[in-house]
Protein backbone atom coordinates (compact mmCIF):
# COMPACT_ATOMS: atom_id res chain seq x y z
CA UNK A 1 0.00 0.00 0.00
CA UNK A 2 1.32 3.36 -0.76
CA UNK A 3 1.99 5.31 2.07
CA UNK A 4 0.81 8.41 0.97
CA UNK A 5 -2.46 7.00 0.35
CA UNK A 6 -2.73 6.37 4.54
CA UNK A 7 -4.90 9.07 6.05
CA UNK A 8 -4.46 8.82 9.67
CA UNK A 9 -7.64 9.36 10.91
CA UNK A 10 -9.27 6.61 8.19
CA UNK A 11 -6.41 3.94 9.80
CA UNK A 12 -7.97 4.84 13.30
CA UNK A 13 -11.40 4.41 12.31
CA UNK A 14 -10.39 0.76 10.57
CA UNK A 15 -8.50 -0.39 13.21
CA UNK A 16 -11.35 0.39 16.24
CA UNK A 17 -13.77 -1.48 13.62
CA UNK A 18 -11.27 -4.58 14.04
CA UNK A 19 -11.73 -4.48 17.77
CA UNK A 20 -15.30 -6.34 17.17
CA UNK A 21 -13.34 -9.15 15.46
CA UNK A 22 -10.40 -9.39 17.91
CA UNK A 23 -12.52 -9.92 21.15
CA UNK A 24 -13.23 -13.38 19.42
CA UNK A 25 -10.03 -14.54 18.51
CA UNK A 26 -9.11 -17.21 21.43
CA UNK A 27 -5.30 -17.88 20.13
CA UNK A 28 -3.78 -14.96 21.84
CA UNK A 29 -0.12 -15.21 20.90
CA UNK A 30 -1.29 -15.30 16.65
CA UNK A 31 -3.85 -12.46 17.55
CA UNK A 32 -0.90 -10.41 19.27
CA UNK A 33 1.78 -11.03 16.75
CA UNK A 34 -0.85 -10.01 13.88
CA UNK A 35 -1.18 -6.77 15.95
CA UNK A 36 2.29 -6.07 16.29
CA UNK A 37 3.33 -7.11 12.95
CA UNK A 38 0.34 -5.17 11.15
CA UNK A 39 1.31 -2.13 13.32
CA UNK A 40 4.67 -2.33 12.18
CA UNK A 41 3.73 -2.35 8.08
CA UNK A 42 1.08 0.59 8.67
CA UNK A 43 3.34 2.86 10.25
CA UNK A 44 6.54 2.15 8.66
CA UNK A 45 8.70 1.36 11.26
CA UNK A 46 11.79 -0.70 11.68
CA UNK A 47 10.94 -2.52 14.93
CA UNK A 48 7.68 -2.43 17.13
CA UNK A 49 7.86 -4.41 20.38
CA UNK A 50 4.53 -5.58 23.27
CA UNK A 51 6.05 -5.77 26.76
CA UNK A 52 3.88 -7.05 29.20
CA UNK A 53 4.48 -6.40 33.00
CA UNK A 54 5.13 -8.99 35.22
CA UNK A 55 3.63 -8.59 38.40
CA UNK A 56 5.71 -10.59 40.62
CA UNK A 57 8.89 -9.28 39.08
CA UNK A 58 8.01 -5.83 38.80
CA UNK A 59 9.63 -6.20 34.86
CA UNK A 60 8.79 -5.75 31.47
CA UNK A 61 9.42 -8.87 29.03
CA UNK A 62 9.44 -8.88 25.08
CA UNK A 63 6.07 -10.78 24.63
CA UNK A 64 6.25 -10.06 20.97
CA UNK A 65 8.81 -7.86 18.50
CA UNK A 66 9.44 -7.65 15.20
CA UNK A 67 12.86 -6.57 13.35
CA UNK A 68 15.78 -7.14 11.90
CA UNK A 69 16.95 -8.04 16.29
CA UNK A 70 13.42 -9.24 16.76
CA UNK A 71 15.10 -12.68 18.80
CA UNK A 72 17.51 -10.94 20.33
CA UNK A 73 15.53 -8.41 22.31
CA UNK A 74 13.44 -11.03 23.81
CA UNK A 75 16.28 -12.20 26.41
CA UNK A 76 16.44 -8.65 27.84
CA UNK A 77 13.99 -7.43 30.87
CA UNK A 78 13.01 -3.93 31.57
CA UNK A 79 12.46 -2.92 35.50
CA UNK A 80 9.41 -0.64 35.85
CA UNK A 81 10.23 2.76 36.00
CA UNK A 82 13.33 2.31 34.02
CA UNK A 83 14.10 3.38 30.52
CA UNK A 84 11.21 4.63 28.00
CA UNK A 85 9.43 1.51 28.10
CA UNK A 86 9.50 1.24 32.40
CA UNK A 87 8.86 4.91 32.26
CA UNK A 88 5.44 4.51 30.50
CA UNK A 89 4.45 1.49 32.26
CA UNK A 90 4.73 3.11 35.47
CA UNK A 91 3.15 6.27 34.67
CA UNK A 92 0.99 4.80 32.70
CA UNK A 93 0.81 7.74 29.86
CA UNK A 94 1.86 7.65 26.19
CA UNK A 95 5.28 9.44 25.50
CA UNK A 96 6.93 10.70 21.94
CA UNK A 97 10.81 10.60 22.44
CA UNK A 98 12.09 12.11 19.12
CA UNK A 99 15.80 11.93 19.89
CA UNK A 100 16.68 9.47 22.55
CA UNK A 101 20.24 10.32 22.66
CA UNK A 102 18.93 13.93 24.40
CA UNK A 103 16.78 11.77 26.68
CA UNK A 104 17.36 11.24 30.02
CA UNK A 105 15.55 8.70 30.54
CA UNK A 106 17.08 6.65 27.50
CA UNK A 107 18.01 2.74 28.60
CA UNK A 108 20.37 2.40 25.80
CA UNK A 109 22.22 -1.10 27.43
CA UNK A 110 19.35 -3.40 25.09
CA UNK A 111 20.30 -1.29 22.02
CA UNK A 112 24.24 -1.11 22.46
CA UNK A 113 24.17 -5.22 23.40
CA UNK A 114 21.74 -6.16 20.10
CA UNK A 115 23.86 -3.49 18.15
CA UNK A 116 20.39 -1.90 17.02
CA UNK A 117 20.94 2.09 16.73
CA UNK A 118 17.58 3.84 17.84
CA UNK A 119 17.02 7.55 17.10
CA UNK A 120 13.14 8.16 18.14
CA UNK A 121 10.68 6.06 20.15
CA UNK A 122 6.92 6.78 20.71
CA UNK A 123 5.35 4.07 23.24
CA UNK A 124 2.38 3.91 24.74
CA UNK A 125 0.56 1.83 27.56
CA UNK A 126 -1.99 -0.73 27.49
CA UNK A 127 -4.70 -0.77 29.84
CA UNK A 128 -7.37 -3.38 31.10
CA UNK A 129 -10.11 -1.60 33.46
CA UNK A 130 -7.43 1.17 33.89
CA UNK A 131 -4.34 -0.66 35.23
CA UNK A 132 -1.56 -0.78 32.97
CA UNK A 133 -0.49 -4.63 32.12
CA UNK A 134 2.30 -3.49 29.11
CA UNK A 135 3.36 -1.15 26.71
CA UNK A 136 3.67 -1.12 22.77
CA UNK A 137 6.88 0.74 21.35
CA UNK A 138 7.55 1.72 17.82
CA UNK A 139 11.48 2.41 17.20
CA UNK A 140 12.55 4.53 14.12
CA UNK A 141 11.01 4.92 10.74
CA UNK A 142 12.35 2.64 7.83
CA UNK A 143 11.95 6.18 5.54
CA UNK A 144 14.26 7.91 8.04
CA UNK A 145 11.45 10.65 8.95
CA UNK A 146 10.64 11.62 12.35
CA UNK A 147 7.72 9.48 14.58
CA UNK A 148 5.05 12.29 14.48
CA UNK A 149 1.91 13.03 16.95
CA UNK A 150 -0.28 11.49 14.02
CA UNK A 151 1.77 7.72 14.61
CA UNK A 152 1.43 8.17 18.54
CA UNK A 153 -2.37 8.29 17.86
CA UNK A 154 -2.48 5.22 15.76
CA UNK A 155 0.09 3.45 17.79
CA UNK A 156 -2.80 3.86 20.77
CA UNK A 157 -5.67 2.48 19.03
CA UNK A 158 -2.69 -0.63 18.36
CA UNK A 159 -2.32 -0.69 21.79
CA UNK A 160 -5.79 -0.88 22.49
CA UNK A 161 -6.44 -3.51 20.59
CA UNK A 162 -3.93 -5.88 21.97
CA UNK A 163 -4.94 -4.82 25.60
CA UNK A 164 -8.23 -5.77 24.38
CA UNK A 165 -7.30 -9.27 22.85
CA UNK A 166 -5.56 -9.61 26.61
CA UNK A 167 -7.98 -8.59 28.59
CA UNK A 168 -10.61 -11.03 26.87
CA UNK A 169 -8.09 -13.68 26.88
CA UNK A 170 -7.49 -13.67 30.61
CA UNK A 171 -11.33 -13.10 31.07
CA UNK A 172 -12.00 -16.43 28.96
CA UNK A 173 -9.05 -18.53 31.21
CA UNK A 174 -10.72 -17.24 34.51
CA UNK A 175 -14.17 -18.38 33.15
CA UNK A 176 -12.74 -21.90 32.10
CA UNK A 177 -11.63 -21.92 36.13
CA UNK A 178 -14.55 -21.20 37.40
CA UNK A 179 -16.13 -23.59 35.27
CA UNK A 180 -13.99 -26.27 36.10
CA UNK A 181 -13.90 -25.63 39.98
CA UNK A 182 -17.80 -25.69 39.75
CA UNK A 183 -17.67 -28.90 37.46
CA UNK A 184 -15.43 -30.62 39.87
CA UNK A 185 -18.11 -28.79 43.30
CA UNK A 186 -21.02 -30.48 41.23
CA UNK A 187 -19.33 -33.86 40.51
CA UNK A 188 -18.21 -33.98 44.31
CA UNK A 189 -21.97 -33.10 45.40
CA UNK A 190 -23.85 -35.22 43.39
CA UNK A 191 -21.41 -38.28 43.31
CA UNK A 192 -23.09 -41.42 44.64
CA UNK A 193 -21.06 -42.72 47.63
CA UNK A 194 -20.70 -46.44 48.40
CA UNK A 195 -19.31 -49.68 47.14
CA UNK A 196 -21.76 -52.22 48.02
CA UNK A 197 -22.83 -55.22 46.02
CA UNK A 198 -26.44 -53.23 45.28
CA UNK A 199 -24.97 -50.05 44.41
CA UNK A 200 -22.62 -51.43 42.06
CA UNK A 201 -24.95 -53.25 40.22
CA UNK A 202 -27.20 -50.13 39.86
CA UNK A 203 -24.30 -47.95 38.67
CA UNK A 204 -23.10 -50.32 36.48
CA UNK A 205 -26.50 -50.54 34.71
CA UNK A 206 -26.75 -47.16 34.73
CA UNK A 207 -23.03 -46.84 33.01
CA UNK A 208 -24.66 -49.15 30.32
CA UNK A 209 -27.33 -47.59 29.33
CA UNK A 210 -25.96 -44.17 29.46
CA UNK A 211 -24.50 -44.00 26.07
CA UNK A 212 -28.16 -44.92 24.45
CA UNK A 213 -30.98 -42.87 23.79
CA UNK A 214 -33.58 -44.96 25.79
CA UNK A 215 -35.37 -43.49 28.10
CA UNK A 216 -34.81 -44.57 31.74
CA UNK A 217 -37.13 -45.09 34.68
CA UNK A 218 -35.82 -45.14 38.28
CA UNK A 219 -37.68 -46.60 41.26
CA UNK A 220 -37.14 -46.26 44.37
CA UNK A 221 -37.93 -44.38 48.40
CA UNK A 222 -37.65 -41.40 49.07
CA UNK A 223 -34.11 -40.15 49.61
CA UNK A 224 -32.21 -43.30 48.23
CA UNK A 225 -30.54 -40.38 45.43
CA UNK A 226 -32.75 -40.84 42.43
CA UNK A 227 -31.49 -37.74 40.93
CA UNK A 228 -28.29 -38.74 41.66
CA UNK A 229 -28.39 -41.75 39.41
CA UNK A 230 -29.94 -39.42 36.87
CA UNK A 231 -26.89 -37.22 36.70
CA UNK A 232 -24.67 -39.97 36.58
CA UNK A 233 -26.77 -41.50 33.12
CA UNK A 234 -26.41 -37.88 31.84
CA UNK A 235 -22.74 -37.38 32.86
CA UNK A 236 -21.84 -40.84 31.35
CA UNK A 237 -23.25 -40.18 28.39
CA UNK A 238 -22.86 -38.79 24.90
CA UNK A 239 -25.19 -35.34 26.22
CA UNK A 240 -22.56 -34.92 29.11
CA UNK A 241 -21.95 -31.42 27.65
CA UNK A 242 -25.29 -30.71 26.85
CA UNK A 243 -27.90 -28.95 29.54
CA UNK A 244 -29.66 -31.65 32.12
CA UNK A 245 -32.70 -29.82 33.46
CA UNK A 246 -34.28 -31.36 36.18
CA UNK A 247 -38.02 -30.67 37.62
CA UNK A 248 -39.81 -32.06 39.86
CA UNK A 249 -43.47 -32.65 38.76
CA UNK A 250 -44.99 -33.24 42.86
CA UNK A 251 -44.11 -29.12 43.40
CA UNK A 252 -46.19 -27.38 40.96
CA UNK A 253 -50.41 -27.69 40.00
CA UNK A 254 -50.98 -29.05 36.73
CA UNK A 255 -51.43 -25.14 35.10
CA UNK A 256 -48.32 -24.33 36.36
CA UNK A 257 -46.67 -27.37 35.64
CA UNK A 258 -47.42 -27.10 31.78
CA UNK A 259 -46.09 -23.41 32.12
CA UNK A 260 -43.04 -25.12 33.35
CA UNK A 261 -42.50 -27.85 30.86
CA UNK A 262 -43.20 -25.88 27.42
CA UNK A 263 -43.17 -22.84 28.23
CA UNK A 264 -45.84 -19.92 27.02
CA UNK A 265 -46.31 -16.57 23.87
CA UNK A 266 -46.71 -13.19 25.44
CA UNK A 267 -50.06 -12.47 26.18
CA UNK A 268 -50.85 -16.26 26.85
CA UNK A 269 -52.61 -15.31 29.78
CA UNK A 270 -53.24 -12.27 32.33
CA UNK A 271 -49.61 -12.01 33.55
CA UNK A 272 -47.97 -13.30 30.54
CA UNK A 273 -45.62 -10.06 29.43
CA UNK A 274 -43.36 -12.01 27.71
CA UNK A 275 -42.03 -15.31 25.93
CA UNK A 276 -41.02 -17.87 28.18
CA UNK A 277 -38.79 -20.45 27.26
CA UNK A 278 -40.02 -24.00 28.73
CA UNK A 279 -37.92 -26.68 30.41
CA UNK A 280 -37.93 -29.08 27.26
CA UNK A 281 -36.69 -25.95 24.89
CA UNK A 282 -34.00 -25.51 27.35
CA UNK A 283 -33.39 -29.38 27.83
CA UNK A 284 -32.55 -28.95 23.71
CA UNK A 285 -29.77 -31.84 22.58
CA UNK A 286 -29.51 -32.60 26.42
CA UNK A 287 -31.45 -34.36 29.48
CA UNK A 288 -34.60 -33.81 31.03
CA UNK A 289 -35.35 -35.35 34.56
CA UNK A 290 -38.92 -35.40 35.68
CA UNK A 291 -38.93 -36.70 39.30
CA UNK A 292 -42.28 -37.86 40.87
CA UNK A 293 -43.58 -38.86 37.54
CA UNK A 294 -46.60 -40.05 38.94
CA UNK A 295 -47.81 -37.30 40.56
CA UNK A 296 -48.33 -35.59 36.90
CA UNK A 297 -52.00 -35.19 35.90
CA UNK A 298 -54.17 -37.59 33.36
CA UNK A 299 -54.11 -34.53 31.46
CA UNK A 300 -50.32 -33.54 31.75
CA UNK A 301 -49.38 -37.23 30.98
CA UNK A 302 -51.06 -37.19 27.49
CA UNK A 303 -49.26 -34.13 26.57
CA UNK A 304 -45.93 -35.72 27.62
CA UNK A 305 -46.79 -38.88 25.56
CA UNK A 306 -46.98 -36.42 22.67
CA UNK A 307 -43.44 -35.27 22.65
CA UNK A 308 -42.33 -38.51 23.39
CA UNK A 309 -44.13 -40.07 20.42
CA UNK A 310 -43.16 -37.00 18.19
CA UNK A 311 -40.27 -34.90 19.53
CA UNK A 312 -42.69 -31.40 19.43
CA UNK A 313 -44.94 -29.74 21.03
CA UNK A 314 -46.34 -26.04 21.34
CA UNK A 315 -45.70 -22.89 23.85
CA UNK A 316 -49.29 -22.08 26.31
CA UNK A 317 -50.94 -19.93 23.98
CA UNK A 318 -48.88 -20.67 21.04
CA UNK A 319 -49.60 -22.63 17.44
CA UNK A 320 -46.49 -23.05 16.13
CA UNK A 321 -44.78 -26.46 16.90
CA UNK A 322 -41.18 -26.76 18.19
CA UNK A 323 -39.17 -29.71 17.83
CA UNK A 324 -36.53 -30.68 20.28
CA UNK A 325 -34.09 -33.71 21.37
CA UNK A 326 -34.25 -34.59 24.90
CA UNK A 327 -33.57 -37.41 26.75
CA UNK A 328 -36.11 -38.12 29.41
CA UNK A 329 -35.34 -40.06 32.54
CA UNK A 330 -38.17 -40.17 34.92
CA UNK A 331 -38.33 -41.34 38.42
CA UNK A 332 -40.63 -42.21 41.13
CA UNK A 333 -41.29 -43.34 44.65
CA UNK A 334 -44.56 -45.11 43.92
CA UNK A 335 -45.34 -48.68 42.55
CA UNK A 336 -46.18 -47.23 39.19
CA UNK A 337 -47.08 -50.39 37.77
CA UNK A 338 -50.06 -50.84 40.22
CA UNK A 339 -50.80 -46.69 39.38
CA UNK A 340 -51.32 -48.48 36.12
CA UNK A 341 -52.58 -51.03 36.73
CA UNK A 342 -55.40 -49.11 38.46
CA UNK A 343 -55.74 -46.60 35.88
CA UNK A 344 -53.92 -43.52 37.09
CA UNK A 345 -50.87 -43.45 35.26
CA UNK A 346 -51.47 -44.09 31.71
CA UNK A 347 -50.29 -47.71 30.45
CA UNK A 348 -48.53 -46.27 26.89
CA UNK A 349 -46.67 -43.48 28.34
CA UNK A 350 -45.68 -46.17 31.16
CA UNK A 351 -44.14 -47.63 29.20
CA UNK A 352 -42.55 -44.85 26.36
CA UNK A 353 -40.97 -43.60 29.68
CA UNK A 354 -39.48 -47.71 31.12
CA UNK A 355 -37.65 -48.56 28.22
CA UNK A 356 -35.17 -49.11 30.88
CA UNK A 357 -35.52 -49.96 34.84
CA UNK A 358 -33.51 -49.13 37.35
CA UNK A 359 -34.17 -49.75 40.95
CA UNK A 360 -32.25 -48.02 43.53
CA UNK A 361 -31.85 -49.57 46.72
CA UNK A 362 -33.05 -48.73 49.92
CA UNK A 363 -30.47 -47.47 52.79
CA UNK A 364 -31.70 -50.30 54.84
CA UNK A 365 -30.28 -52.55 52.32
CA UNK A 366 -26.45 -51.50 51.67
CA UNK A 367 -25.56 -51.07 55.44
CA UNK A 368 -21.45 -51.25 54.37
CA UNK A 369 -21.80 -48.24 52.83
CA UNK A 370 -23.15 -46.18 55.87
CA UNK A 371 -19.24 -45.60 57.05
CA UNK A 372 -18.10 -44.16 53.71
CA UNK A 373 -21.82 -41.93 53.60
CA UNK A 374 -21.64 -40.36 57.14
CA UNK A 375 -17.62 -39.57 56.37
CA UNK A 376 -18.56 -38.08 53.23
CA UNK A 377 -21.51 -35.94 54.85
CA UNK A 378 -18.98 -35.05 58.20
CA UNK A 379 -16.06 -33.82 55.22
CA UNK A 380 -18.85 -31.39 53.80
CA UNK A 381 -20.81 -30.30 57.24
CA UNK A 382 -17.34 -29.89 59.06
CA UNK A 383 -15.78 -27.58 56.34
CA UNK A 384 -18.44 -25.76 56.60
CA UNK A 385 -18.71 -25.13 60.26
CA UNK A 386 -14.49 -24.40 60.49
CA UNK A 387 -14.25 -28.38 62.42
CA UNK A 388 -11.14 -29.54 60.76
CA UNK A 389 -10.54 -32.43 63.41
CA UNK A 390 -14.22 -33.20 63.93
CA UNK A 391 -15.00 -37.53 63.90
CA UNK A 392 -17.47 -39.71 64.53
CA UNK A 393 -16.96 -41.84 67.83
CA UNK A 394 -17.38 -45.76 67.25
CA UNK A 395 -20.28 -45.54 69.55
CA UNK A 396 -22.28 -43.04 66.73
CA UNK A 397 -21.41 -45.51 64.26
CA UNK A 398 -22.74 -48.58 65.53
CA UNK A 399 -25.86 -46.81 66.98
CA UNK A 400 -26.16 -45.64 63.02
CA UNK A 401 -25.33 -49.33 61.68
CA UNK A 402 -28.37 -50.35 63.77
CA UNK A 403 -30.99 -47.66 62.70
CA UNK A 404 -32.75 -48.89 59.13
CA UNK A 405 -33.11 -45.37 57.73
CA UNK A 406 -36.47 -45.04 56.43
CA UNK A 407 -35.88 -41.54 55.19
CA UNK A 408 -32.75 -43.52 53.55
CA UNK A 409 -29.92 -41.04 52.24
CA UNK A 410 -31.64 -38.20 52.40
CA UNK A 411 -32.30 -38.83 56.19
CA UNK A 412 -28.83 -39.83 57.49
CA UNK A 413 -27.20 -36.54 55.84
CA UNK A 414 -29.40 -34.35 57.79
CA UNK A 415 -28.92 -36.52 60.96
CA UNK A 416 -24.73 -35.54 59.89
CA UNK A 417 -25.75 -32.28 59.96
CA UNK A 418 -27.44 -31.90 62.96
CA UNK A 419 -24.78 -33.13 65.14
CA UNK A 420 -22.24 -31.30 63.54
CA UNK A 421 -24.57 -28.34 64.26
CA UNK A 422 -25.16 -29.35 68.25
CA UNK A 423 -22.46 -31.54 69.23
CA UNK A 424 -18.86 -30.30 70.81
CA UNK A 425 -16.78 -29.71 67.85
CA UNK A 426 -14.30 -32.59 68.46
CA UNK A 427 -16.38 -35.77 67.96
CA UNK A 428 -20.30 -36.65 66.83
CA UNK A 429 -21.73 -38.37 69.93
CA UNK A 430 -24.79 -41.04 70.28
CA UNK A 431 -26.53 -37.75 71.97
CA UNK A 432 -25.85 -35.77 68.81
CA UNK A 433 -27.92 -37.97 66.53
CA UNK A 434 -31.44 -37.81 66.46
CA UNK A 435 -33.42 -40.58 68.75
CA UNK A 436 -33.21 -43.94 66.54
CA UNK A 437 -36.26 -45.94 66.73
CA UNK A 438 -35.79 -49.48 65.35
CA UNK A 439 -38.58 -50.37 62.95
CA UNK A 440 -37.38 -54.03 63.81
CA UNK A 441 -38.16 -55.21 67.07
CA UNK A 442 -38.43 -58.26 69.13
CA UNK A 443 -42.00 -59.29 69.01
CA UNK A 444 -42.37 -61.43 72.03
CA UNK A 445 -42.38 -65.25 73.25
CA UNK A 446 -45.51 -67.85 72.02
CA UNK A 447 -47.51 -69.18 75.30
CA UNK A 448 -46.81 -72.97 75.48
CA UNK A 449 -43.19 -73.08 74.65
CA UNK A 450 -40.72 -74.99 77.40
CA UNK A 451 -37.69 -73.22 78.71
CA UNK A 452 -35.45 -74.45 76.48
CA UNK A 453 -37.35 -74.26 73.46
CA UNK A 454 -37.89 -69.97 74.74
CA UNK A 455 -34.26 -69.34 74.94
CA UNK A 456 -33.38 -71.16 71.44
CA UNK A 457 -36.06 -68.89 69.57
CA UNK A 458 -34.67 -65.90 71.32
CA UNK A 459 -31.38 -66.52 70.54
CA UNK A 460 -32.37 -67.24 67.22
CA UNK A 461 -34.46 -63.95 66.45
CA UNK A 462 -31.84 -62.01 68.58
CA UNK A 463 -28.96 -62.80 66.36
CA UNK A 464 -31.20 -62.51 63.09
CA UNK A 465 -31.54 -59.37 64.19
CA UNK A 466 -28.05 -58.09 64.67
CA UNK A 467 -27.56 -59.74 61.22
CA UNK A 468 -30.03 -57.56 59.55
CA UNK A 469 -29.02 -54.22 61.25
CA UNK A 470 -24.89 -54.81 60.49
CA UNK A 471 -25.99 -55.94 57.10
CA UNK A 472 -24.28 -59.35 57.62
CA UNK A 473 -21.39 -58.05 59.27
CA UNK A 474 -20.57 -60.91 61.77
CA UNK A 475 -17.90 -59.28 63.44
CA UNK A 476 -19.83 -55.94 63.96
CA UNK A 477 -22.87 -58.48 65.07
CA UNK A 478 -20.62 -60.50 67.66
CA UNK A 479 -19.29 -57.11 69.27
CA UNK A 480 -23.19 -55.62 69.50
CA UNK A 481 -23.77 -58.72 71.55
CA UNK A 482 -21.19 -58.89 73.42
CA UNK A 483 -19.77 -62.43 72.28
CA UNK A 484 -16.45 -63.90 70.22
CA UNK A 485 -16.91 -63.88 66.33
CA UNK A 486 -15.94 -67.32 66.43
CA UNK A 487 -19.07 -67.81 69.10
CA UNK A 488 -21.24 -66.27 66.99
CA UNK A 489 -20.03 -68.24 63.84
CA UNK A 490 -20.98 -71.39 65.84
CA UNK A 491 -24.55 -70.58 67.06
CA UNK A 492 -25.31 -69.21 63.22
CA UNK A 493 -24.20 -73.00 62.37
CA UNK A 494 -25.81 -73.95 65.01
CA UNK A 495 -29.25 -72.92 64.42
CA UNK A 496 -29.17 -73.03 60.54
CA UNK A 497 -29.20 -69.11 60.13
CA UNK A 498 -26.78 -69.05 57.27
Amino acid sequence: MDKKLINPATSIDRLREISAWVSSVQDLDQLLELIIETATRMMDSKACSLLLVDKKTKKLYFKVATGEKKVDVKKFEIDMGKGIAGFVAEKGEPLLVPDVNADPRWYKEISDSIGFKTQSIACVPMKVKGETIGVVEIIDKVTGEPIQKEDLAILSVFAELAALAIGNARKIARDKREINDLKKELDIKYEIVGESNALRKVTFDAIKVANSKASVLILGASGTGKELLARLIHREGSRQNQPMIVLNCAALPETLLEDELFGHEKGAYTGATGRKIGKFELADGGTIFLDEICEMSTGMQAKLLRILQEGVFYRVGGNKPISVDVRVISATNRNIAEEVAEGRFREDLYYRLNVVEINMPALRERKEDIPLLAQRFLDIFKRERGFPDLTISEKAMDDMLLYDWPGNVREMKNAIERAVVMGNGKEILSEDLPDFASNQKYKGLEVGLSLKEAVKTFKKELITLNLQHTGGNRSLAAKNLCIQRTYLSRLISKYNLT
